[in-house]
């Protein structure tokens, strides 16, 4: 399933606060059931989108944190406050 190009180009804040806002008129339970399956969709749409980048975020961490080598950097050796 493809995402809706508007989700598909909102930053992982945006979507996750849309996604909230979801939750909240669900769990009020005074949505009419049409709308509250639309919306669902739509929620369903942008947890994947989140999930996604949070995926990508993670990537680019471990990217960081890999040394040239492929060994796991030791990040605790450059805190200059310890």
């Amino acid at each position: 399933m493809t995402q809706p190009a508007d989700i598909a180009s909102l930053p992982f804040e945006k979507a996750l606060h849309e996604l909230e806002e979801i939750v909240r008129r669900l769990e009020t339970g005074n949505v009419p059931l049409e709308d509250s399956i639309t919306i669902y969709e739509r929620g369903e749409a942008l947890k994947k989108h989140c999930e996604a980048l949070l995926r990508r975020a993670e990537a680019r961490i471990e990217k960081i944190n890999t040394g040239p080598g492929g060994e796991a950097l030791n990040l605790a050796a450059l805190d200059v406050e310890a």
